[in-house]
């Protein structure tokens, strides 16, 4: 319950959430993840994902052609300046990976 207070009265109200009113929420990443070449071990690759990048939900294969695979994955992260950037860069310096890319954003509710 949250209390405002006004001139004359004091008004119990139940607490209501407006997404995005006053602090900044989880947003859900799909990234497209593309090793380095068709030699890279993904199932390697996927778990150096994982320990290096928290909140990781899901990864799946996604095959290109000519034998290479890229890897989706799903992530959460906070919505702020620079969250973006940041989590590409983090998936970046990871080796084995030739370069990730956002492609899909959204906010959760």
């Amino acid at each position: 319950m949250c209390q405002v207070q006004t001139s004359e009265h004091t008004i119990c109200l139940p607490e209501v959430r407006i997404p995005g009113a006053l602090k900044m929420g989880a947003v859900a990443v799909i990234l497209r993840v593309m090793p380095e070449s068709t030699d890279v071990d993904l199932e390697g690759l996927k778990l150096a994902i994982r320990e290096k990048i928290p909140g990781v939900s899901d990864i799946r294969d996604e095959p290109i052609g000519f034998g290479l695979v890229a890897l989706k994955v799903a992530t959460v992260i906070q919505d702020e300046e620079g969250a973006t950037e940041g989590i590409e860069s983090q998936f970046n310096d990871i080796p084995g990976i030739d370069r990730a890319e956002i492609v899909d954003l959204s906010r959760m509710i």
